[in-house]
């Protein structure tokens, strides 16, 4: 899971206790500045809190989310292989729900960024097929090249199973390297709706990762076909 950061803040939410407490009754949570790992938070007064300053969005954090775009549309050309390929009906399953994922966070990018009045970058399935690059030129991590989506391509059956999962699984490991650099690289990161997509894509990336080694096990354990 994610490490939070020291200057980010985050509201706790207090127990509720049994029965009906009235709007009037209830104590607001208190804001409490996260320390670094290990330590607890620092509960701050109400001045301390109208005196913060909200952080903005960076370069950096613009460079992720268009970068992230790209990602998943990469991710998206992968899933729209599974129906004419696979030999596992879960892997379908998995797929069907990976892809309704990965559009829903490419959505939730574009509007951040649109709301920024930012550049959109091209999500489409043609700009997925190719670039295992951002929009800065750089490599992304876990992106495909150009002929390992040939060779996904051509295999059907088993063989198209583990290899799409084997891939995939790296696909979505490198998400969640893009999620730590940003997040560690001191750049970007603070502001608070950017933190949440970000921590939305690792939770997300992580527990499809879990569910496709679970699967490529169950897969390798099989009787070969």
């Amino acid at each position: 899971m994610l490490i939070a950061r020291r200057t980010l803040l985050a509201v706790l939410a207090v127990g509720v206790a049994a029965g009906c407490t009235s709007d009037d009754e209830a104590d607001p949570p208190p804001v409490v500045q996260l320390g670094p790992p290990g330590e607890t938070g620092t509960p701050l007064t109400d001045d301390e809190v109208t005196g913060l300053d909200q952080p903005q969005y960076t370069d950096a954090d613009v460079a992720f989310v268009q970068g992230m775009i790209q990602h998943h549309a990469q991710a998206l050309v992968m899933t729209d292989l599974v129906a004419d390929r696979a030999g596992s009906d879960d892997l379908s399953l998995m797929a069907e729900r990976m892809d309704v994922s990965q559009r829903d966070e490419i959505a939730q990018l574009e509007e951040w960024l649109e709301n920024r009045g930012e550049d959109v970058p091209d999500a489409s399935g043609e700009h997925g097929q190719h670039g295992q690059h951002g929009e800065d030129g750089q490599s992304m991590p876990g992106m495909l090249t150009d002929d390992d989506l040939a060779r996904l391509e051509a295999a059907t059956g088993r063989d198209f199973d583990e290899l799409f999962l084997l891939y995939m699984i790296r696909h979505h490991e490198g998400a969640l390297v893009m999620v730590g650099e940003l997040l560690s690289g001191g750049e970007g990161g603070q502001e608070s709706a950017l933190f949440q997509l970000a921590q939305h894509i690792d939770s997300d990336q992580s527990i499809e990762i879990a569910r496709m080694k679970s699967l490529l096990a169950e897969i390798a354990a099989s009787p070969g076909s």
